[in-house]
């Protein structure tokens, strides 16, 4: 959505998305670069940044066939951030033609000179021909369906039936969905406090998500959530909601029993944190929550210090920075009665949240991920009880990081009788011809989950 009227000149924004979007290309994270933009330039940024990576594909083709020969990286990000920006589609477009292509100009002018004429040719060119260049531009398969050629080769193998539907709604914009606090109310009060806000929002009726899920007709600033600073909401998937829930038990007789109160807990891949303040919103637990990078495990902290939690006299959390796979170097010998791990993996799933993650992938990334994850089940399953659970999670919808690993780590611990328990989702890929999503998780992100009893 284009920033209101009272933002920064589009010529100033287009700049600093151009540098956002050179960054990526380089291989630096899209929320890394938007940290360190000039906090009056970073929501603007951040909105037309997205909508860039998203055409990113379609506006390298259409580049590529005006001028064969790559202009230098600033005055090419630029370039690629207009023509995405002009790109049919959008009802009703972000800018009026005319004002991009003129405030575009202004930025190249300001930035780059020499190069004013040149991005002022390729744009008017490209507004004449526009029909004739987008057919030719999509029949390329990158610009088509906006993802790296071996990205879609591999949705194409894992999922033949819905790949098209997979790669289409990696480009939607998602939905705002709302986690609230238990213990701070209910989410039909809160809901009544974002509608007197000005925030409708619809609840979502599954047991599985425990009554705390809304999800926002109209996304809206973190900050204009009422009680968000004192802990009443946070903001969280509906996918990445399941698994508390699943971890917690007792909801399906087709599950495991409930954890009993202060029940030794271990979150073996903490950070941010959403999921560790989820399971203490529902449980009192004993939970140790390691992150093997400490100033990811901060932002832990810091999550459980807004929500208040854990809630005066309703179990523990102990956090520490350590890799997971490293046992001897953090555990105390004390086995858990419940792990959640939430696997490093290649974020596949959540792409319309982070469209730069696709283009900064490599296939080889697949392999190494899936090394770690192998590894992590390996080092974490010896901890587990007798009559344990450990429940397997990673935010991707490719197959080498969900069902494929699981499958080879249930070979693996045949003796010790390792069983998948039967309300195990297995992978939700968010959409609605998926027979293992169930309905409300059609509108969540591209997940996997697996669990998993030591008898």
């Amino acid at each position: 959505m284009p920033p209101h009227a009272a933002s920064p000149p589009l010529h100033r924004l287009l700049g600093q998305t151009a540098d956002a979007v050179a960054a990526v290309r380089a291989g630096r994270s899209l929320t890394d670069v938007l940290a360190a933009c000039p906090a009056e330039l970073r929501g603007g940024t951040q909105a037309l940044s997205f909508q860039v990576l998203r055409r990113l594909g379609s506006a390298e083709a259409a580049r590529a066939l005006m001028a064969p020969k790559p202009p230098p990286p600033p005055v090419d990000a630029l370039l690629v951030t207009a023509l995405a920006l002009l790109w049919p589609g959008d009802d009703p477009p972000p800018y009026a033609e005319h004002t991009l292509v003129d405030q575009a100009v202004t930025a190249a002018r300001s930035r780059t000179p020499a190069a004013a004429n040149f991005v002022n040719a390729v744009l008017r060119r490209f507004l004449r021909e526009r029909a004739a260049l987008v057919a030719t531009a999509e029949r390329q398969p990158v610009a088509a369906w906006n993802h790296p050629l071996w990205w879609i080769e591999r949705v194409r193998q894992d999922w033949p039936a819905q790949w098209q539907g997979l790669l289409s709604a990696a480009n939607q914009h998602p939905p705002m969905v709302l986690r609230t606090n238990p213990r701070q109310g209910s989410a039909a009060a809160y809901r009544q406090r974002l509608a007197q806000a000005g925030h409708p929002a619809r609840p979502v009726d599954e047991a599985a998500l425990g009554g705390q899920a809304l999800v926002l007709d109209r996304p809206c600033a973190v900050g204009e959530l009422p009680g968000f600073a004192d802990g009443a909401v946070s903001v969280q998937d509906l996918s990445a909601q399941r698994a508390a829930a699943l971890l917690l038990g007792g909801d399906d007789p087709a599950g495991l029993p409930p954890l009993p109160a202060g029940a030794r807990v271990l979150d073996a891949c903490a950070a941010p944190g959403g999921k560790t303040a989820h399971l203490l919103e529902r449980a009192d637990l004993d939970l140790l929550a390691l992150d093997a990078d400490a100033r990811r495990l901060a932002r832990v902290q810091d999550t459980l210090a807004r929500l208040r939690l854990p809630a005066p006299g309703a179990g523990r959390v102990t956090l520490k920075a350590a890799d997971a796979r490293q046992v001897a170097q953090w555990w105390d010998g004390q086995p858990f009665d419940a792990i959640l791990l939430d696997a490093p993996c290649t974020a596949s799933g959540i792409v319309r949240r982070h469209p730069d993650v696709r283009w900064l992938r490599r296939p080889a990334d697949v392999v190494a991920l899936a090394t770690v994850q192998r590894e992590l089940l390996d080092a974490l399953w010896p901890l587990l009880k007798p009559g344990g659970r450990l429940l397997y999670a990673t935010c991707s919808i490719f197959k080498a990081e969900g069902q494929q690993q699981i499958d080879a780590f249930l070979q693996r611990q045949a003796a010790s009788g390792a069983r998948l328990v039967p309300v195990s989702p297995g992978h939700l890929i968010g959409v609605p011809d998926n027979p293992a999503t169930p309905a409300a998780a059609t509108h969540g992100d591209g997940f996997y989950y697996a669990l998993i009893h030591k008898p």
